[in-house]
């Protein structure tokens, strides 16, 4: 053999054992790959300390499963919304397209949710899974396939809050003041469901809009002859009319929509705390509840986010919840996102998930059926406020337990419908 032959076949040899050691390499890098998610919230705007706590509440989740999935890490791509449905739209764009993720988490605010839902149909190889959004309408009616929401809407959130104020309250005449979107409606659909068919009427609603600083004028063209205010305001807006309706001298009871007492507002300072005593609220939290989950989430809260809320808002817990359910059915399918994630989605569509708020699975338009807390605000011995447990209502569905056709000819909820006058 001549020597030029023999280097040929040595050459040869050595660019095969390289092209097979790149393959390698390729292939261990690609099964490496982080595992890119996408979470979107409020940073900025009127709903920005909820927002700045939904981010924790997806750490927290991604903490309990290590922060990996199989071997393939999570990595966190996280962008601002500020509750405008044409934001939010445009910042979810560039975390699918720009940003490469492979789902997304999000958004928060319940006119986002809706806005999102329609860009999420233009995308459908790609996975949404819901962060607070709370609207009816995202899973109720013209569902995307694609999206999918772990955690109750704004509806589920009043259930057993009507029966409770009528019942045991006495609460039989009220008075509604609102911020003007989808996600009050929905909150205002539960709470009526139960309380107008016990023979409570909603007397007047006055609506404000998202934001609004000054809530004077509405504070003064509330009736007499009523039992309760029933307010559906969040974050700044809460401190303000509770605020403003202290220094007004105000003396009704008040019922609150799920953001009214939450845990950002209760942490605030300020002469409105006396005010905000006794306000019976429902939502997907209590701060009394006394499931193991819940006292561990809140103990690993509290160690992770010292400088945080104290407690989870419901923010935080709901995006925890959705981010559990993704990082649970992204392991049952061992991270495979192939195949236009088909079945990563199948995988999310059968999971059923413990969560402290507890075990929640799905509809077949891909919407929680959820357990919801009605709880009473308190005072600690050292001044703070929480919520205090005071009922459960447990395996609510979005139809509230009435049948799908029945629910469904009442139409979408809004600021008429229900009337309950």
């Amino acid at each position: 053999m001549s020597i030029h032959s023999s280097l040929t076949k040595t050459v040869r040899h050595g660019l095969r054992l390289h092209v097979l050691a790149t393959c390698i390499a390729l292939a261990a890098g690609a099964q490496a790959q982080n595992i890119r998610i996408g979470v979107l919230a409020t940073l900025d705007g009127p709903l920005a300390l909820l927002g700045q706590d939904s981010m924790r509440g997806a750490e927290l989740a991604v903490d309990e499963f290590n922060g990996q999935i199989g071997t393939r890490k999570i990595e966190l791509v996280k962008e601002s919304s500020n509750a405008k449905p044409d934001v939010a739209v445009a910042k979810a764009k560039k975390l699918i397209e720009q940003d490469k993720v492979d789902f997304m988490i999000g958004p928060l605010s319940g006119s986002e949710g809706l806005a999102v839902k329609e860009y999420a149909k233009t995308v459908p190889a790609k996975t949404f899974i819901n962060g607070t959004s709370a609207a009816q309408e995202l899973t109720l009616r013209d569902p995307a396939p694609n999206m999918f929401r772990f955690t109750g809407d704004g509806a589920q959130w009043q259930a057993g809050l009507g029966t409770y104020v009528y019942d045991v309250k006495k609460y039989k005449r009220v008075v509604l003041v609102s911020e003007d979107y989808s996600f009050p409606y929905s909150q205002v659909a539960g709470f009526a469901a139960e309380f107008c068919a016990k023979g409570g009427k909603i007397v007047e609603k006055f609506w404000v809009p998202l934001g609004t600083k000054d809530f004077s004028s509405v504070i003064a063209k509330i009736p007499s002859g009523i039992d309760a205010i029933y307010i559906i305001v969040s974050g700044a807006d809460a401190v303000n009319f509770l605020t403003q309706y202290q220094q007004s001298g105000g003396k009704l009871p008040l019922i609150g929509g799920t953001p009214t007492v939450d845990r950002n507002v209760l942490s605030t300072k300020g002469g409105f705390r006396k005010t905000a005593i006794g306000v019976v609220t429902a939502g997907p939290l209590s701060e009394g509840n006394d499931d193991p989950q819940w006292v561990s989430l809140v103990k690993a809260y509290q160690k992770k986010f010292p400088d945080g809320l104290g407690s989870p808002s419901f923010g935080a817990l709901t995006y925890y919840v959705n981010m559990k359910a993704a990082l649970t059915a992204l392991a049952t399918v061992k991270g495979d996102m192939n195949d236009d994630q088909k079945q990563f989605r199948a995988a999310l569509q059968a999971t059923v998930v413990d969560t402290p708020m507890g075990r929640v699975s799905l509809d077949a338009n891909r919407q929680g059926i959820v357990d919801n807390f009605i709880s009473e605000v308190a005072e600690n011995a050292d001044g703070a406020l929480h919520l205090k447990l005071v009922a459960r209502a447990k395996g609510i569905n979005q139809t509230l337990g009435v049948p799908r056709d029945v629910f469904l000819a009442r139409g979408p909820a809004s600021r008429d419908n229900p009337s309950c006058p």
